[in-house]
């Protein structure tokens, strides 16, 4: 837990109220970022802020970017170990899609306890839920992580709190794309495997920061259509996002799989990484 609350920001000053005719409420018509803090401070802030900006331009959701970069590195949450929450909307405007007459961007920050994940997913690996609910294909909105999550929402509700700890989605197509909260690495002899998100899916910061370091590192990397066989031909898998880093995967429709070294050497990367 933080030493102190912090206090949410919205629109740079403190606060927790929003009007009724946000379009972010009404639509989901915004973008947001999740941050992990460390004692160090925000981990790959960059990455997030780089993403932040592609996810501002996708959305055509005009914004003065110096000021708002400004206000963000300006929130007292980065002073605190938790999860800082980033939100920007359109802002306000009446019933309808058109968004002529919008008054905004509005801006939400937010700050957040690190969630009380048990500590021997990460080291002895997760069971994974095959979810049923499917990613329908976007490319215009793909990779975004805009606001509008029912997807994932209703994933998340096809399994018990205590049996799964994450679920694999595919696309209306049946390629593997992703988790409910995270994105999907596997390991398939000398060469590490993820699935490409041109269609759909969240394109994560850690999915990036990861594949740089594998590269890096001298891994050869693919980034490819990928169907559920794809599976039975890992030696090992594992999911990733900023705020959790690395759960290795040991069970998946009845088969199990050993924590294996390449997992374990990432998890390592993403522990050197917290702690600069």
């Amino acid at each position: 837990m933080p030493d102190r609350e912090i206090e949410s920001w919205v629109n740079g000053s403190p606060g927790q109220q929003l009007s009724v005719r946000d379009r972010g409420l009404a639509y989901g018509d915004g973008v947001f970022e999740t941050v992990r803090v460390t004692h160090s401070g925000p981990v790959l802030l960059d990455f997030h802020l780089q993403r932040l900006r592609q996810g501002l331009r996708q959305l055509a959701l005009d914004h003065d970017w110096e000021p708002l970069e400004a206000e963000i590195h300006a929130y007292p949450g980065w002073s605190e170990p938790g999860v800082v929450k980033l939100v920007v909307t359109r802002g306000e405007g009446g019933r309808g899609y058109a968004s002529d007459g919008v008054r905004g961007p509005n801006r939400i920050f937010t700050h957040h306890p690190a969630p009380a994940y048990p500590p021997h997913w990460a080291v002895k690996g997760i069971r994974v839920f095959p979810c049923q609910t499917r990613l329908a294909p976007n490319p215009l909105l793909a990779g975004v992580k805009h606001l509008n999550r029912l997807e994932q929402v209703l994933a998340r509700r096809e399994w018990g709190a205590e049996s799964f700890q994450e679920g694999l989605m595919r696309d209306t197509d049946g390629h593997l794309v992703e988790g409910v909260f995270s994105n999907l690495f596997m390991v398939q002899g000398q060469t590490v495997v993820t699935p490409a998100l041109d269609s759909c899916g969240v394109a994560g910061v850690m999915r990036r920061w990861l594949l740089e370091e594998f590269s890096r590192h001298g891994w050869q990397v693919v980034s490819g259509t990928l169907g559920q066989s794809s599976l039975q031909l890992a030696d090992e898998w594992f999911f990733c996002n900023s705020v959790y880093g690395i759960w290795p995967v040991r069970e998946w429709q009845q088969r199990q799989w050993p924590v294996g070294a390449v997992t374990r050497q990432a998890q390592q990367w993403v522990t050197d990484r917290w702690q600069l």
